[in-house]
């Protein structure tokens, strides 16, 4: 590459976002061995995806796999997408350090009493994050997607391409968008995080049926989504179930107030000990988490949590959302 072919963050494209070119070079230069790759950081290509609304594995995988031109990649975004201004823009304006990040919300959500229990706890239920009405669209959605139907419990187990365990690989459409940019949910994470340079994440969907004498729950367990190299960052995760969820219905579950003592924990370990080997429960009480349509529970990333068995004859529905600032902190080392 010559300097005048080099690509710089100002070399928005047709999209008009920075780091989209230099993301799809990249990429070019991976597959093709190449030794002068500029690394592109982590968080630059996960703040844009996430901006651009296209799922982080889906993307990676077309970059690797096909010799497409950069236009040809901004069709295919375009195609898969939802390219929204003012998304773009609030992505470039962190970048370009406009973005205001101390201001303090407009508007709270939680009132005090619930930021004790935060504190305490390490989790917290946003309640009516979005209207039933929505949760009932995006629980139509998941059924149409995994072709099953809700009132027909023989098709909630048959195969699917999009089924991964529980998880289910749907991304984007128009109502998981709308659930995922929901206002009163934007501002819970800004509340939370004390700052308003926040990206939502592009996540997917969960599916956890009510176990059988052919089905049993897959996992995952209790587990951390979080490298445990100390010190271990603030973050943050969250889901909203999409239908009534009893504590036996395959519930959200932590345990809670580990966040506060965690990097002790870790300390009393011996060299040999991988934490991740070890059977938390027994030696920590869990709490597996009921709440309504539309309630977002967000937790403290260094909480032990995971799905449960569902005992429960109805499936339990979730949609992951999470937002994060730009700078997030990732360690390189994972343990």
């Amino acid at each position: 590459m010559t300097d005048q072919d080099e690509i710089r963050i100002a070399d928005r494209g047709r999209i008009n976002i920075h780091y989209l070119k230099e993301i799809w070079h990249y990429y070019q230069q991976i597959k093709l061995n190449s030794a002068e790759t500029k690394t592109v950081e982590w968080k630059y290509i996960t703040g844009v995806f996430n901006a651009l609304d296209i799922g982080i594995e889906p993307t990676i995988k077309y970059l690797l796999n096909y010799n497409n031109s950069f236009e040809q990649f901004e069709n295919w975004i375009e195609e898969n997408g939802k390219v929204s201004q003012p998304v773009i823009d609030q992505f470039n304006a962190i970048v370009n350090n406009e973005c205001d990040i101390k201001t303090l919300p407009e508007e709270k959500v939680f009132s005090q009493t619930e930021l004790e229990q935060w504190e305490q706890d390490g989790y917290i239920i946003l309640k009516k994050a979005i209207s039933k009405v929505d949760c009932q669209k995006t629980v139509d959605l998941v059924y149409d997607t995994i072709n099953a139907n809700e009132y027909d419990s023989n098709t909630w187990y048959v195969d699917h391409p999009l089924k991964q365990g529980i998880m289910v690989q749907l991304f984007n459409s128009t109502i998981i968008d709308s659930n995922r940019l929901s206002k009163k949910i934007q501002l819970a994470y800004r509340q939370l995080w004390n700052r308003n340079d926040l990206l939502p994440s592009m996540d997917r969907v969960s599916f956890n049926p009510p176990e059988s004498e052919s089905y049993k729950f897959p996992g995952p367990n209790l587990h951390w989504d979080v490298s445990l190299k100390r010190p271990i960052p603030f973050g943050l995760q969250g889901l909203l179930y999409l239908s009534n969820t009893d504590e036996n219905q395959g519930a959200f579950t932590v345990v809670p107030g580990f966040h506060k003592n965690i990097e002790e924990w870790l300390s009393t370990l011996g060299e040999d000990q991988n934490p991740r080997d070890i059977n938390l429960l027994s030696k920590f009480k869990k709490k597996p988490i009921a709440a309504e349509a539309g309630d977002l529970i967000i937790w403290h990333q260094c909480l032990p949590h995971g799905s449960s068995p569902n005992t429960s004859t109805k499936p339990r529905i979730v949609q992951y959302i999470n937002y994060q600032p730009l700078s997030f902190e990732y360690q390189t080392e994972w343990i």
